[in-house]
């Protein structure tokens, strides 16, 4: 019997770029070879702002591109406010407990996701544009907090 993580590896969701996003953000070092990007579309909702929709590229371990997946699915019909409230730990917690070398996968996605719901709006997709390549040569630090 698979287990989440190994679904959430073999069959990762919202895995791409996505055209129209409302927001970006990357976090990652090019010093360490992993990296992230996660794209988040919003609707109206009620009168409330909710994530309708996010998707991600990573280049990074399979514990990144799972918890990256989870994250995705957790975050949908969440307002921005609530997405930002959580922390690595329980964007990865559907998945089971990381082992401590894998934790800063964690930690990777909750940094993307934070950068992406700064209130910076994204940039617009243009052919030749920035991409997650790109990145490596002008990726910002993003300081995450570890949480016990």
């Amino acid at each position: 019997m698979k287990t989440p993580m190994d679904e959430a590896i073999s069959d990762p969701k919202n895995l791409g770029e996505m055209s129209g996003a409302d927001a970006v953000g990357t976090a990652g070092s090019s010093d360490c070879g992993d990296m992230l990007r996660m794209w988040i579309k919003f609707r109206e909702d009620g009168g409330r702002k909710v994530i309708d929709k996010a998707t991600f590229q990573s280049f990074g371990c399979q514990t990144a591109i799972a918890v990256a997946s989870t994250a995705t699915e957790m975050i949908r019909g969440k307002t921005p406010e609530e997405a930002l409230a959580l922390s690595g730990s329980e964007l990865s917690a559907p998945l089971g407990p990381l082992p401590p070398m894998k934790i800063h996968c964690a930690q990777l996605v909750e940094g993307a996701l934070k950068n992406a719901l700064s209130g910076t709006p994204a940039a617009p997709s243009a052919p030749g544009g920035t991409n997650l390549i790109d990145s490596f040569q002008t990726q910002q630090k993003v300081t995450i907090k570890l949480h016990s």
